[in-house]
This record gives C-alpha cells, sequence and structure tokens, in this order.
C-alpha cells in the first residue's frame, strides 16, 4: 500500500493531522477519544487526526514502519 505521508501540526489546538493519501474522505470514525480516522470510498484510511497530540505517548515510526492500521490499533 503506497502511502504519501504528509503531517499538519496545529500548535494552537494541539492537534496533528496525518494525511496518508489524496482522495475524497467519505467517511470518518472516533476509533478512540480525540482519535479520527479518515477513510475513501475503498474503505482504506487517508488520514488520522490526533487531539491533545503533545499529551499522547504515541511512536508515529509505527506508521511508516508498520503502515496506519498498526498506529490506529495502538491508539
Amino acid at each position: 500500500m503506497p502511502v504519501e505521508l504528509s503531517l499538519k501540526y496545529d500548535r494552537v489546538g494541539d492537534v496533528l493531522y496525518i494525511r496518508l493519501r489524496g482522495g475524497k474522505v467519505v467517511d470518518s470514525d472516533e476509533v478512540t477519544p480525540g482519535i479520527i480516522v479518515d477513510y475513501n470510498e475503498k474503505g482504506e484510511i487517508t488520514g488520522i487526526e490526533i487531539l491533545w497530540f503533545s499529551k499522547r505517548k504515541l511512536d508515529l515510526s509505527k506508521l511508516i514502519l508498520e503502515g496506519p492500521e498498526a498506529m490506529v490499533a495502538e491508539a
């Protein structure tokens, strides 16, 4: 699965958005409080929004090494 990774961090809101691929977001799911996953029409993860990012202990290397599903499972 090719991933085109881009990150955007809002310091004021303490929100990190991880964009994994282009395309239209057709569905979103809050998989755990403060972590919202966006999906495209094929059901693939297109992005992950992480609220209160600075207060979490997430391993972003999992996203790169194992894919977005592994990182979402950790959250």
